[in-house]
């Protein structure tokens, strides 16, 4: 299996359909923290729905349409970061996160999310990376700048979770911007 270092004794790699019971363990340890604007704690309820979860995405990277990665922290999984969405043919894709609590405040997702969108761009030839996150999710949202996406726009009151109506916001990053910033660090 490979794995890419992140920096900090943390790695990002894949995540499979065998996996499925420590994955049910991370989200159990961050199911509330993780919950508070993402529905993946009420789609991963027990080994079964775990397996599942992992299965649809790796039935999603045999087509070439989404993509998920563990992010592991001294040989834990605290963390993933995705494509929900790849659609090659056009050229955009949708990357996504989580962590569980113990993680946060590492720069995990960031640097985790940076290593894909590079391979979308430069392996891929994605061309727009698009960030959807809730309004209320400042620390996505600061990942999403620490990217240097830029804010298109609001969808308001867009996304039903949990019985409220949430406003959810879209980042994007080109790919020319994003080799240029890559230029300059």
């Amino acid at each position: 299996m490979y794995a890419i270092s992140l920096g900090d004794g943390a790695e990002l790699c894949p995540l499979e359909p065998w996996q499925a019971e420590e994955f049910l363990a991370h989200v159990d340890r961050g199911r509330e923290f993780i919950g508070r604007y993402n529905g993946l704690p009420d789609a991963v309820t027990d080994l079964e729905s775990a397996g599942a979860f992992l299965r649809t995405y790796a039935e999603r990277a045999a087509a070439d349409t989404g993509r998920l990665h563990g992010i592991r922290a001294d040989g834990t999984l605290v963390g993933a970061v995705l494509f929900r969405r790849l659609d090659v043919a056009q050229g955009i894709a949708e990357a996504g996160c989580w962590l569980e609590p113990s993680a946060v405040g590492r720069g995990l997702v960031t640097r985790a999310v940076r290593a894909i969108i590079d391979w979308a761009v430069e392996e891929r030839g994605i061309h727009r990376v698009e960030w959807w996150v809730s309004a209320g999710n400042e620390p996505s949202i600061a990942v999403a700048r620490r990217l240097g996406m830029t804010k298109d726009g609001v969808l308001r009151e867009s996304y039903l979770y949990r019985g409220k109506r949430h406003d959810e916001e879209i980042w994007s990053v080109l790919a020319p911007d994003w080799r240029a910033a890559a230029r300059e660090s």
